[in-house]
């Protein structure tokens, strides 16, 4: 009995379909009814998709994933929406930008249905109404911006293009998710003029390395000659104190030998036959240094008795007595004053 009856509905559901006259059907409606299923009482609703049925042509109910029933002749599957994300292919168009470049542009839309009620009555096409709503929202987008900051900012355009479109779209229970631009084709002047700039920009930027680099170069040279100049300095600085302190001690290496010799020499003269052993002295360095005569020079100035070797000697000898007759003066004076003393006392007694 259910059979038959099942039978005798999708009997009459066919008749009404065909009985409906092609004038009053739009594509649009065309479309949708190649997609309807039948009305057989007993239906499975797929996952992620929501169908639209209709009592005696008013909504009735959507029907939920898995096991439905229906009534036949009375209602109708009227529209079956999807779920799941759609992707729509935006067509190429052309937009003027604010500094009045044409672009052709075109992109992809990714967009879900949140209410099928919405969907199924508050827009004739929904795909098509997206599609027109987000043409013009990029249109209007892009003409807010230069063409510099169409490239720069690609990511702002795309999330001002859904935001515009998730406001209008909000009364058909469509939701935008993302839009994103595939393509962007310029006029081929702009396209040269756009690659003379990048050109330019890459030569200014070689230039500016090489001067970068010219200019370290010239900094390291001064650098290091700086650097030459000061080690110099302090090497030759470091020299000089060495050769002065070296020079010092040489001095006093000599003054002390030299002492020591006076000290050895005036011992060796105050010992018994000093002066005898002082007039031999005198008389080596004197005919030794008459041996050494004209040796440096031409000229030569000689004494009248130049073969007087013993007056010679005799002089130095009488010159070294004189030199040292003030240094025994006052040792003389000092041992004759205690012996005045008395001779003043005796004198005072008497």
């Amino acid at each position: 009995m259910l059979r038959t009856l099942c039978r005798a509905g999708g009997a009459v559901f066919k008749s009404s379909q065909h009985t409906a006259p092609r004038l009053w059907v739009s594509p649009v409606q065309q479309r949708w009814a190649s997609r309807l299923p039948m009305n057989t009482v007993v239906l499975f609703v797929p996952q992620q998709e929501a169908w639209v049925v209709e009592r005696m042509g008013r909504f009735h109910r959507i029907l939920e994933p898995g096991l439905n029933f229906l009534i036949p002749i009375l209602d109708r599957i009227r529209y079956v929406q999807s779920l799941k994300e759609i992707v729509i292919d935006i067509p190429e168009q052309s937009a003027v930008s604010l500094d009045n470049v044409t672009l052709q542009i075109d992109g992809v839309l990714y967009l879900r249905i949140l209410d099928p009620f919405k969907a199924s009555y508050g827009v004739e096409d929904p795909e098509y109404a997206v599609t027109q709503l987000a043409q013009t929202t990029m249109r209007s987008e892009l003409g807010k911006l230069t063409l510099d900051k169409v490239f720069r900012e690609r990511e702002s355009l795309n999330l001002n293009i859904v935001h515009s479109i998730n406001q209008a779209s909000d009364e058909w229970g469509i939701r935008c998710l993302r839009y994103e631009i595939k393509d962007i084709q310029l006029p081929p002047r702009v396209k040269e003029s756009m690659q003379m700039q990048v050109e330019a920009e890459r030569r200014k930027r070689a230039t500016v390395l090489e001067s970068e680099g010219t200019r370290e170069a010239a900094i390291n040279v001064a650098e290091g000659r700086k650097q030459a100049q000061i080690l110099a300095s302090e090497g030759e600085r470091a020299e000089q104190i060495n050769k002065a302190s070296g020079e010092a001690q040489a001095v006093l290496a000599k003054a002390e030998a030299k002492s020591k010799a006076i000290r050895l020499l005036s011992e060796a003269l105050a010992e018994q036959n000093g002066n005898a052993a002082a007039s031999l002295s005198v008389a080596e360095q004197y005919v030794s240094a008459f041996s050494n005569l004209a040796k440096e020079s031409n000229t030569v100035l000689l004494p009248s008795n130049t073969g007087d070797v013993s007056g010679m000697v005799t002089q130095a000898m009488t010159i070294y007595s004189t030199l040292s007759k003030p240094r025994l003066k006052p040792e003389s004076t000092k041992t004759e004053e205690p012996i005045e003393e008395p001779s003043v006392q005796s004198a005072s007694t008497h």
